[in-house]
């Protein structure tokens, strides 16, 4: 009988050109390989992130001309960045629930797909509220984020599953940074080619719109939700049961970790795009220097993603290796109060080459944070992983608004301020990753609870009662449960089973 379980297993495996775990999830990742399901997931998911970034922030490197073709005052263009941003908080808690019952697939394929119409709008607005409209509009596909990260959660194993949500996080982000340089070009080549700049930038929308378009419909005809197949193929076979919304929902709003990864997430997701939308303006008027210049120094924030989110990630699967979860919660604290730091310093600094440099620097700190923080999301739940991403990835944004609104609408307070503050309020909003705490691994101070039962199979097993268990409802959750025994670290795997753990250290 084990000799024909064996056989049974490693067939199952055979299927699969990267090694999997028993939920066929991939335990390496292979950056350079485009291998079906895994790593094709993984390259989809990314690039159509890189799109949507792209669209969103195709207006800030070309505000200067926008502004004086539409009239728009500082106002304005303070409540149009406020917008782009806004949108996609309920879309992306909304993504997050299509992800849990739909699949992420469908559920990207059909976002992407939805916006794109209001990229190739823009060339047509007119006034300060049609511009305000086609971004907030726009702003909506950045709820990519919470499908690419759920894709990859769903397609890589424990040991991997923060280094690719750190890449492809990273990796999409980077459209941030490339629409800051392309599209002052885009713009330049067809003024140039004879089109008045009051023209050319509202043709040089069609190059995301256009992007963004194709990057749905190959979601949606090369992609596949899980490892073993699509949502809609399993639910007739009968392999996954159809959830209900209600205690996904439930289990999701009653984690506390959730809450404070959403918080946390505001000030470091919310700060790049806060500073997408300011700094290019920023440095153009603050230092005098040319459009072309301003667009450079922003796409350099931005471009950062190449190497610093993914680093994150990295970091984060690296440190859990030897620490476990709680290694993973010490190392984002660490690195995003640096973030928070460097921030305060940008808004300081009053010469232009000091300011390139700390920016750069600071960039690598806050995003290294984002990919540090989505090494821990996959773990708070497995059964409503899609809402608590969609909830931490709305906290981004719901920092973005709230940072926009108080510090960089209007002229209550000068940019420079405006970026100091933010910097304090990075800090702040850094503090309650200490209260986070798993029974089975412990937190920050605190080691795993030695009272009562505290495994990895009880934490995830308390999502699902009795009848669905007796239904085999549990049964992906349990095989996650056991993927997951890593986060206890390399430090408590030497603790015998029969010895009590330390409670706190």
């Amino acid at each position: 009988m084990e000799e024909e379980s064996h056989k049974e297993v490693t067939s199952d495996h055979q299927k699969f050109s990267m090694p999997v775990d028993s939920e066929h999830k991939a335990t390496e990742f292979r950056l350079f390989s485009v291998s079906a399901p895994h790593m094709r997931a993984f390259h989809l998911s990314w690039v159509s992130f890189f799109a949507c970034f792209v669209s969103t922030f195709a207006a800030p490197p070309l505000l200067p001309i926008i502004r004086d073709n539409l009239n728009l005052t500082s106002t304005d263009i303070g409540n149009a960045g406020i917008a782009a941003v806004s949108g996609a908080v309920f879309a992306r808690i909304a993504m997050g629930t299509a992800c849990d019952l739909f699949g992420p697939r469908l559920a990207s394929a059909a976002l992407v797909l939805i916006t794109a119409p209001a990229v190739f709008c823009s060339a047509i607005a007119n006034s300060p509220v049609s511009f305000l409209l086609v971004r907030f509009f726009t702003g909506f596909s950045l709820a990519t984020f919470v499908s690419t990260q759920f894709w990859m959660s769903s397609m890589f194993s424990s040991n991997v599953v923060g280094t690719a949500n750190g890449v492809a996080g990273g990796w999409g982000n980077l459209g941030g940074g490339a629409t800051q340089l392309v599209m002052p070009l885009v713009f330049s080549l067809i003024r140039d080619i004879g089109a008045t700049k009051f023209t050319a930038w509202r043709i040089a929308f069609f190059i995301p719109a256009l992007f963004q378009t194709l990057s749905a419909y190959a979601i949606f005809f090369l992609g596949q939700d899980l490892p073993d197949g699509n949502y809609s193929q399993l639910k007739k076979t009968g392999e996954k049961h159809k959830d209900s919304f209600s205690q996904v929902f439930y289990h999701a709003i009653t984690n506390y970790r959730g809450w404070i990864l959403a918080l946390t997430y505001g000030y470091c997701f919310g700060v790049e795009l806060t500073v997408d939308n300011i700094i290019a303006q920023y440095f153009y008027d603050r230092f005098n220097v040319k459009l072309h210049t301003a667009g450079m120094i922003a796409a350099s924030f931005g471009l950062a993603n190449i190497f610093s989110r993914p680093g994150g990630g990295i970091l984060s699967d690296l440190v859990a290796r030897k620490f476990g979860m709680r290694g993973r919660l010490w190392v984002l604290w660490v690195v995003q109060m640096l973030g928070g730091l460097f921030c305060i310093l940008l808004g300081k600094v009053a010469s232009l080459s000091a300011s390139i440099v700390v920016l750069l620097v600071f960039s690598v700190f806050v995003q290294a944070a984002c990919g540090l923080t989505f090494g821990v999301v996959p773990f708070v739940s497995r059964r409503s992983l899609g809402i608590i991403s969609g909830m931490t990835g709305g906290g981004g944004n719901v920092g973005a608004v709230l940072t926009q609104v108080i510090f960089f609408r209007g002229s209550r307070y000068s940019p420079e301020t405006g970026i100091t503050l933010m910097g304090v309020m990075i800090i702040c909003c850094t503090l309650p990753i200490m209260l986070i705490y798993f029974p089975q691994w412990g937190g920050m101070f605190c080691g795993p609870s030695s009272v009562g039962n505290n495994t990895e199979e009880e934490y995830y097993m308390s999502e699902w009662n009795s009848t669905e268990k007796e239904k085999g409802y549990h049964t992906a959750s349990l095989k996650f449960a056991d993927n997951s025994r890593s986060e206890r670290g390399k430090r408590a795997a030497t603790h015998s089973a029969n010895e009590t753990p330390p409670a706190c250290v």
